[in-house]
């Protein structure tokens, strides 16, 4: 600082002001990186790869194991088919054969009370035989329910059979007497029956038997299984006096049915 001759003092030109805050002498300073870009994208993570990278090992763990669930499956049922087919040639197994031997009704009234009800009565003799075709496979039935009914479905009389043994190569002799006391009838059923009884060939009817079978073959035993018998094709006419009547069954056939039953579904 310098100093005039009137006694005032002046600034000496080269000293330098000194400011609050100095530069640092290794730090660079950059005016552009201040300066606002209303056009600039802020910087955002990016997790799209990992999150693809995830699904596809997802989808790839997915598809392995639809294809060895459906690899196995394909080899149980070959397995099955193979164990069905040395099972077949084994045991030839073949369904029981059913037959009507001889139907006779000796009794079949239809009766009105004062009140206009009508009452069904009837008692028929039925005589079946069961065929066992099989050289190695042995059938133990339940016991049998039979009913007879029309061709409309009208129940006509029904019964049963006690619970047998069907060896091989063996014919069983199923014989039962059918009746129904005393059965209300509706109109509908009125109206249907006395049509049948007028027809000359006789009243159209069918046997059906309802049972269940344990197949037993050498030391091997099944579940019980359910069968139904039904036999069609039989015309009964309606008896006269205390003397039975002898239905046809020149045309009768029996047919058996399996009957497996899943939850509450029969089929």
């Amino acid at each position: 600082m310098a100093t005039k001759p009137n006694g005032t003092t002046t600034k000496n030109p080269t000293t330098p002001t000194p400011t609050s805050n100095p530069t640092p002498k290794n730090q660079t300073y950059n005016p552009k990186s201040q300066t606002y870009n209303p056009n600039r994208i802020p910087y955002r993570p990016n997790y799209r790869h990992k999150r693809r990278g995830r699904g596809c090992n997802f989808r790839r763990c997915f598809c392995r194991c639809c294809c060895w669930t459906i690899l196995m499956i394909i080899i149980i049922l070959i397995l099955v088919a193979i164990a069905s087919t040395i099972f077949y040639f084994l045991y030839r197994p073949q369904l029981p054969s059913f037959s009507i031997s001889s139907l006779k009704i000796s009794h079949f009234n239809l009766t009105t009370s004062p009140d206009d009800t009508t009452r069904l009565a009837t008692k028929f003799n039925v005589t079946l035989s069961t065929k066992n075709k099989n050289k190695k496979v042995v059938y133990i039935y339940d016991p049998i329910a039979l009913k007879a009914e029309s061709t409309n479905q009208i129940e006509l009389a029904n019964g049963d059979f006690p619970r047998f043994t069907s060896a091989p190569n063996n014919v069983t002799i199923i014989h039962s007497t059918l009746s129904i006391v005393s059965q209300v009838l509706d109109v509908d059923s009125i109206s249907s029956l006395k049509l049948d009884m007028k027809r000359k060939s006789g009243m159209p009817m069918r046997i059906l038997l309802d049972t269940k079978v344990v197949v037993k073959m050498d030391k091997l035993k099944t579940n019980k299984v359910g069968i139904r018998v039904t036999c069609d094709g039989i015309n009964g006419p309606i008896p006269k006096g205390k003397n039975p009547s002898v239905a046809s069954i020149t045309t009768a056939k029996c047919k058996v049915d399996l009957r497996i039953k899943i939850l509450r579904w029969t089929f």
